[in-house]
């Protein structure tokens, strides 16, 4: 069988072993999941890491990141645009001129 899979004899038996070894990250799976549920979908994978730091879940960002994207939880916020525009900023004075620019002369 394994000549027509063409797949070798030790791959076979290692992914025969990782079968029967229990998930590593059981417990922690559930909790993210749990996590995202809670919050609607908007903690990304820093903001998660520090809730299982709260929660007793001594664990890596990048672990949960990696756990995040095997259970295809992603945040979703939205971006906003930028807006430089502030409005009225600082104080306007008067205008003393009133744009009258009338030179008699040159200089």
């Amino acid at each position: 069988m394994l000549k027509y899979a063409e797949i070798t004899r030790s791959t076979f038996y290692y992914q025969l072993n990782n079968i029967k070894e229990p998930n590593k990250y059981k417990e922690v799976k559930e909790e993210i999941t749990a996590i995202y549920h809670e919050n609607k979908g908007k903690y990304g994978y820093r903001r998660m890491t520090m809730e299982l730091h709260n929660r007793g879940f001594n664990i890596n960002h990048k672990t949960v990141l990696k756990l995040m994207k095997e259970l295809r939880l992603q945040c979703f916020i939205r971006v906003q645009k930028y807006k430089s525009y502030k409005g009225e900023v600082g104080k306007i004075c008067d205008n003393l001129l009133n744009r009258e620019f009338e030179a008699e002369e040159p200089n």
